[in-house]
């Protein structure tokens, strides 16, 4: 007899664990048998002290311990309070503050942001656009409402930004539809650590700018920001934001931005998905469509984060302490990824390219049966496609020394 199944597909497929999760799973279940000095489980995409605790910044807990009722018990505005929405754009820009029209939509962290850039910008059975490396949930983002996601080729051969692929593949998309969202995820890109340069985004500017003189086709750029306070240095690393005001008005930028990473608030679920438009007529419009998705979907976001971000905004001291406590535990992170790539090298472990951020992947073939291989070591990575990737966020210094190496025998145990 056929199982009953109540659910429709709607595209979608049923059934099967979160891969990253499953992993984890089975991470921890090994930690309780044989303790977790003994295994290292480089799942977890948040970031860890040496011990395998989770990283709380304590400036923002104090904010957070510091709220009225009223504060956190009362209902939010759908877009955000008006606060919050001045707040995002000085969290998310810094010293390279727009002069085009910027609005701004509260969303449940950067998934909300993207979700609703996909659901406003594209139709159902759209295709959108991003990296062969990038984060899954994406396709499970755009699967849920009913839009196809394709990929081009990250790198080229020289391990540089493959602008060709992009360029062949946007061009495809467009000549069967007549909208479409290209998702780019920088700085310190997820899974693989890359950051685009300024170079390259030259040659994402050409690419929108050629495809955008057929005044008939519309491209949403969605740039993905969810570790850019955990990249580098602030200035450095918003530098990129200066190359985003100069497109037509059939181009529309939006931002993906999360307080999950930079102030240490994942379960709080707090993001805003932001315009960037020289045309006020669509910054309105975003305001419109953008508080419509929210109410037809979460209909407001959780209150206390917005006061929380807003009153560190609001104190420079505050500020300043929240600021320089991150800077400590981004310099540990960046020891681990530096311990890392040094081991590679002495190994001869080929990786993406890496600069920043919470993850290296290494391309290899057969992914899910290395990362069996490296299970019996008590290394837990996740597969993802072609390769895996590794958490250096979630793993200690030493740990980052120590596996390259188990890798590159795990690759060739699975030859």
């Amino acid at each position: 007899m056929s199982k009953l199944i109540m659910a429709q597909e709607n595209g979608r497929i049923m059934g099967g664990p979160d891969k990253i999760f499953g992993v984890s799973t089975l991470a921890k279940k090994r930690i309780a048998e044989i303790g977790k000095e003994n295994v290292v489980n480089s799942t977890i995409g948040a970031l860890l002290d040496d011990d395998g605790n989770l990283i709380v910044l304590s400036s923002v807990i104090d904010v957070l311990k510091n709220l009225s009722p009223t504060d956190y018990a009362e209902y939010a505005p759908i877009a955000g309070t008006p606060e919050y929405l001045t707040t995002v754009k000085k969290a998310v820009f810094g010293n390279y503050q727009p002069t085009g029209y910027v609005e701004a939509c509260a969303t449940p962290g950067g998934t909300g942001a993207i979700r609703n850039a996909i659901q406003n910008y594209t139709k159902r059975g759209d295709i959108i656009l991003t990296s062969d490396w990038h984060w899954s949930p994406y396709n499970i983002i755009t699967t849920e409402i009913e839009r196809k996601l394709n990929t081009y080729t990250l790198f080229d051969e020289n391990q540089n930004f493959n602008y060709s692929s992009l360029d062949q593949k946007l061009n495809e998309i467009l000549k069967i539809q007549d909208e479409t969202v290209i998702i780019i995820n920088t700085p310190a890109h997820n899974p693989t650590g890359y950051t685009f340069t300024l170079e390259d985004w030259d040659k994402v500017n050409e690419i929108l700018k050629k495809a955008a003189e057929d005044k008939t086709k519309k491209i949403t750029l969605l740039v993905d920001i969810a570790y850019l306070d955990f990249s580098g240095d602030a200035d450095e690393y918003r530098e990129f934001f200066s190359k985003l005001e100069d497109f037509p008005d059939n181009v529309l930028v939006l931002i993906a931005f999360s307080t999950s990473k930079g102030y240490t608030l994942y379960g709080m679920r707090c993001g805003a998905l932001l315009c960037l438009t020289p045309n006020k007529d669509i910054a309105e419009e975003f305001k419109m469509v953008a508080s419509f998705s929210s109410r037809g979907s979460w209909s407001n976001g959780t209150r206390a984060s917005m006061v929380v971000l807003s009153q560190i905004f609001a104190n420079e001291n505050l500020l300043a302490k929240v600021t320089e406590e991150r800077h400590k535990y981004l310099a540990i992170l960046t020891k681990r990824g530096n311990a890392f790539m040094k081991a590679a090298k002495e190994c001869n472990l080929k990786t993406c390219p890496f600069d920043s951020g919470f993850f290296i992947t290494i391309p290899c073939k057969n992914a899910d049966q290395v990362g069996e291989e490296l299970q019996k070591s008590n290394i837990f990575a996740v597969p993802i496609g072609a390769g895996i990737r590794i958490s250096i966020a979630s793993i200690s210094e030493e740990a980052c020394k120590m596996i390259p190496a188990k890798i590159a025998e795990a690759i060739s145990n699975v030859k």
